[in-house]
């Protein structure tokens, strides 16, 4: 039985399409979250790139130590957030990629 190369060709144009889709799609989401009774927040998208980050003036001059505790925990929030929101809006499409088990988990 031979290899059909033009199938294979087939479905990898197939998948590249998925994968763009999925990449957009992604791009597309937007996340917030904040830290310290908002002394610190995030605006983040679904490929958990910062988009916005905002960290209180008065806190960075008093306490810089806290301000980067309060980062960490907000960057942390949102990325956890996207995770929820990419499986939630996308977890159907992912699965449709035909990838091997654990090659479709986005964290």
């Amino acid at each position: 039985m031979a290899f059909d190369f033009s199938q294979m060709q087939d479905w990898m144009a197939q998948a590249r399409r998925q994968y763009e889709a999925l990449q957009q799609k992604m791009a597309g989401i937007s996340v917030e979250a904040a830290a310290g009774a908002g002394l610190v927040r995030v605006r983040m998208n679904g490929q958990k790139i910062v988009l916005e980050l905002h960290l209180d003036p008065e806190t960075a001059r008093t306490d810089p130590e806290m301000l980067a505790d309060l980062t960490r925990a907000a960057i942390n929030d949102a990325s956890r957030r996207v995770d929820e929101q990419v499986q939630r809006e996308l977890g159907g499409l992912a699965g449709s990629l035909l990838l091997p088990p654990g090659m479709a988990n986005f964290s």
